[in-house]
């Protein structure tokens, strides 16, 4: 068993776009677990001095040339000429100073106790100044606030769900394979039934019935439960094969003598011996769930404010003349590719880590 872990461990190490997703996924999550402390803003506040105003470039030369630390200019209103639009201008006639661990409102820090301490930010009023890394949208908040907060919705849900959807998966389809029969062949009937309907318009079916006066944690909890009685059909699918495979071994059959009740071989024998499988199976599922969970915010069906996600923040970049006037409101997009990138390079680095069999390419 030791030298296995080690040949998949020293497999997966040689996978260098698995070892990459794994970095990137490590510091999503990272971030995810200090959003608040790394957010300069709490993600709710609206600053109406600073609607649609686009990102803040942060300086280290002033406009006489000479070398600061790093500082921003204030924000001004102004109107195009040409346009006579509202368009904002940097004044350049004061410097305001950019800090680390300043002052600022307040927020529950890894969600136990308060303080008002964040990374960076300026120590002048909202109001009159304000570091927007990722602009701001059509209230004055911070994106990058938002899309920092936002993280912790759509990387857990996908953990969640996916536990979820693969734990029913593996006992649906350890059933299916171990007792057969009329159980077998109602499962996968089924299984047969709800892998016909399209994905998309099923999880918006189930998704209406989630309440909206629900409480924002109850939704998020609501969307976890629609994603996972959707992503568990495949899994079981394949559990029922493997479990066929497993029932004719040796050691199923000595326990089938010895009288351990069929539940128990299932939990104790069976489905332990598909774990790689379930491990891969689940990293590669994860992606799925986050763009589940976006569809639907996007949609406007999944989390409602005042909780936050990367899908609900793209909602606001739905026309083109958004896009095409505020482009920093699709970063989220941006995350929402990372994220998915990343979790698919580490299930291919896993998948051929796993499989002794395979030859695993240098990438």
């Amino acid at each position: 068993m030791e030298g296995t872990r080690a040949r998949i461990i020293r497999s997966f190490r040689k996978h260098r776009l698995g070892m990459f997703g794994l970095v990137v996924l490590i510091v999503l999550y990272l971030v995810m677990l200090f959003a608040s402390f790394l957010a300069p803003y709490d993600f709710t506040a609206t600053h109406r001095n600073f609607i649609y105003a686009p990102p803040t470039r942060i300086r280290v030369v002033d406009a006489e040339g000479n070398w600061r630390a790093p500082f921003v200019y204030p924000l001004t209103k102004a109107r195009d000429p040409v346009t006579y639009q509202l368009v904002f201008a940097e004044d350049t006639s004061r410097v305001v100073p950019v800090k680390l661990f300043v002052r600022g409102e307040e927020y529950k820090f890894l969600g136990i106790f308060k303080t008002n301490l964040h990374l960076f930010g300026v120590e002048e009023s909202p109001d009159s100044a304000m570091v927007l890394l990722f602009g701001a949208d059509r209230f004055g908040r911070d994106v990058f606030s938002r899309v920092l907060v936002g993280s912790q919705v759509s990387l857990t849900v996908g953990l969640l769900g996916t536990f979820l959807s693969v734990f029913i998966g593996a006992v649906v389809g350890s059933l299916s394979g171990y007792y057969g029969g009329w159980t077998d062949i109602a499962i996968q009937r089924l299984t047969e039934l709800l892998r016909s309907f399209p994905r998309i318009p099923l999880w918006l079916a189930l998704a209406v019935i989630v309440p909206p006066s629900w409480p924002s944690t109850w939704v998020y909890f609501g969307i976890v439960t629609v994603l996972s009685l959707i992503g568990w059909m495949g899994v079981a699918r394949v559990m029922r094969g493997m479990t066929l495979s497993l029932r004719e071994k040796e050691f199923v059959l000595a326990a089938k003598v010895s009288g351990v009740p069929g539940i128990k071989i299932i939990t104790r024998h069976l489905i332990p011996n598909t774990l790689s499988y379930l491990i891969v199976v689940s990293t590669l599922s994860i992606p799925g769930m986050i763009l589940g969970e976006s569809t639907i915010s996007f949609l406007g069906l999944g989390i409602k404010e005042p909780m936050t996600s990367w899908g609900l923040l793209l909602k606001q970049a739905q026309s083109l003349s958004e896009l095409q006037s505020h482009p920093w409101l699709m970063v989220p997009g941006l995350f929402i590719m990372i994220a998915v990138l990343s979790f698919n390079f580490v299930g291919d680095a896993l998948r051929d880590a796993v499989d002794p069999y395979r030859t695993v390419e240098k990438v």
